[in-house]
């Protein structure tokens, strides 16, 4: 990952009309408490794997329900979950399907709170392919690549919202306190 690489992210992030808040890990329940509207469930960001954030400070807020049943994804306005990685040219977010519910808890809310690692960056998809490829292949791994809030144009003007949440927020997390603030 490099500046280059997080400029372009935020960059398109802010044409797509996706919210970033962005600082250090110690500050990632703050952020998300910021984003996230109520009731919010969540995937924990302790678990393992490539989203992982078991050696970082990053925590979320206790309101967060982190264990919901399906009433409380029903009645949830916002999910939060860890992102895999992000890709910078298309201002994209990897989320896995895994047994914590990252994908329900991401697509069957109005507003996708997405926690990533500044450090999880990459520039293009060719370099996410080639990053996903072996887990793919050998774990089986399934990815949804998602960019910006849900939108279709299937019967006229464009709708957000239809398939998926109608508002993404980003909560791009650094490794220190060095770099930009909440825009």
């Amino acid at each position: 990952m490099s500046l280059a690489d997080t400029s372009t992210f935020t960059g398109r992030l802010d044409d797509l009309g996706v919210a970033v808040s962005a600082g250090p890990s110690a500050e990632c329940a703050a952020m998300v408490e910021a984003a996230a509207g109520e009731p919010a469930v969540g995937v924990p960001l302790d678990r393992s794997g490539p989203a992982a954030f078991a050696d970082s400070p990053a925590t979320l807020p206790e309101r967060i329900e982190t264990e919901p049943t399906t009433a409380d994804l029903r009645g949830a306005h916002t999910g939060v979950t860890a992102a895999s990685l992000g890709v910078a040219e298309y201002g994209s977010v990897a989320l896995e399907a895994d047994a914590a519910g990252t994908e329900p808890v991401s697509l069957f809310v109005d507003r996708h709170v997405v926690v990533l690692r500044e450090a999880d960056l990459v520039p293009d998809m060719p370099d996410a392919f080639e990053w996903l490829g072996p887990r793919a292949r050998d774990e089986s791994v399934d990815v949804v690549f998602a960019t910006g809030p849900s939108a279709t144009a299937d019967m006229g003007g464009l709708v957000h919202g239809a398939h998926g949440p109608k508002e993404v927020h980003v909560v791009l997390l650094r490794e220190d306190d060095s770099g930009e603030g909440e825009r």
